[in-house]
């Protein structure tokens, strides 16, 4: 918390200095998003994104605080954005897959994600966010060959941890997982 407050304080005087200094929106943003204050995050990121408009970074993390603010169509807008001005970032292709997920549109979900394996072959949150798919999309067969994939590609300790419950949630249905 201290730390936060610490950061807040640095940007701040970074903003007093030169109120166009979209780092120090950005990193006033990041803070916000952390502590999940979304409103707070949207606003920082958007005043970066205002000053600086080809940056995919800026407009990634506003799509994610718009995800995080419920306004979805928006935040597939912002991330389709993104996407177009770095098709190399693979991070706001994920994050519109989650939105297209949070959204149960599961095939473009997929489609998004299928594009990703391309860019970011070996990373397990791809292939865990597919098993995700497939257990809302009741394919449990799918969902645990790629909750496997996940693990085989030695993801962090938290993430093997998330994947594990995940497997042993399979044939839970979404429904009465919601509520667990």
């Amino acid at each position: 918390m201290e730390e936060f407050e610490n950061g807040i304080t640095c940007y701040r005087s970074a903003l007093r200095i030169d109120p166009r200094h979209y780092n120090a929106w950005y990193g006033l943003g990041m803070i916000y998003l952390r502590q999940e204050k979304y409103d707070f995050a949207e606003h920082h990121f958007r005043t970066a994104f205002l000053i600086n408009p080809r940056s995919s970074v800026l407009m990634c993390y506003l799509g994610m605080a718009l995800h995080a603010l419920k306004r979805n169509e928006e935040a597939l807008e912002m991330l389709d954005q993104a996407i177009l001005a770095d098709a190399k970032n693979p991070l706001p292709i994920y994050q519109k897959a989650n939105v297209l997920l949070s959204n149960e549109r599961y095939n473009e979900a997929l489609e998004e994600l299928e594009l990703l394996k391309e860019v970011a072959p070996r990373e397990s949150s791809v292939y865990s966010l597919i098993g995700k798919i497939y257990k809302r999309l009741n394919m449990p067969e799918r969902a645990m060959y790629h909750f496997g994939l996940a693990l085989d590609l030695k993801p962090s300790t938290a993430d093997v941890a998330i994947i594990k419950s995940a497997i042993e949630k399979l044939h839970v249905p979404d429904d009465i997982e919601d509520h667990l």
